[in-house]
This record gives C-alpha cells, structure tokens and sequence, in this order.
C-alpha cells in the first residue's frame, strides 16, 4: 500500500491538484456538498425504518424517491475523495482515521446496497419492524462512524 500511496502523491495528477489554489478547495466542497445530500437521503430513509417520520409513504417507496440523489451524491463523494487522496495520499496512509473512515466507508456501502436494500424491499410499509429499526439503528451507526472518522483526519 505505501508504494501505491507514494505512486499517487508523485503523479502528475497529484501535483497539479497540491500547485492549485482552487483546484483542492473545490473537491472538497463538492465532497462536502455530496455529504450533505447523501446524509440527507440516508438520514430520512432510516428515519422512516425507524418508524419516524414519512409515514404516509413505505421505506421503499421513499428510498425509491431518493435513490438517484443518493448514488448521485455517493459518486460525487468516491470521485472527490479519490482525487484529495491522490494529493495527500502519504498523508493519508499514516493516518489511522482514515484507516478506519476507509474501514467503515466499506462497511456502510456493503451494507447499504445489501442488506439494508433487502430490508426495505421486503417490507410491508405499514410499520417498522424489528428487522426494520435494527437496519435502520445499523446504518445510521456505520455512517456516523464515516463521518466521525472522516472528521478526525483533521486533526491526526
């Protein structure tokens, strides 16, 4: 990994983005923008698995509607991300929170786009399970934990 991290820090890429005055600043306010909108969407649909909030429409119905803006926001996320690494990725490797922002970031897609998917295309909408509160509680717990550790890589 330190070899891929040294690669990228010395790229052409990499170092256009670090000689820029704009270029960093701009990926990260479209990082943060992307975290904005996919807190948002994530937020109300666990909400609504919660059994708060939203009730006239099912977790599926509601995650239906919000699911273009989600991937949408994910991918802006994965793209500015990958290029501020580029730039700082020696940074990056020594840092342990982004280790575990890495860690969790996985974790929450992986469960995002499996298991929680199934939870809400298996639901009935009328009210929240068990198996829907536990998603729910589960995703809102893995992307607390991106963002809390996405948070201390600043000040690592």
């Amino acid at each position: 990994m330190l070899q891929f991290a040294q690669w990228c820090n010395h790229s052409p890429l990499a170092e256009a983005i670090r000689d820029s005055p704009w270029i960093f600043p701009t990926l990260e306010i479209v990082h943060l923008l992307g975290l904005a909108v996919l807190g948002g969407t994530i937020l109300i649909v666990d909400l609504r698995l919660l059994g708060i909030g939203l009730k006239q429409l099912s977790s599926a119905q509601l995650a239906a509607q919000v699911a273009p803006w989600t991937r949408a926001a994910l991918a802006a996320m994965l793209t500015s991300g990958a290029l501020m690494f580029t730039s700082e990725a020696i940074d990056c490797y020594n840092s342990q929170p982004f280790r575990v922002k890495m860690v969790l970031l996985l974790a929450a897609a992986t469960f995002m786009f499996t298991v929680r998917r199934r939870v809400i295309s298996s639901g009935t909408g009328a009210s929240s399970s068990w198996i829907d509160r536990l998603a729910g509680i589960t995703s809102l717990g893995l992307w607390a934990g991106v963002a809390a550790a996405g948070r201390a890589i600043a000040f690592w």
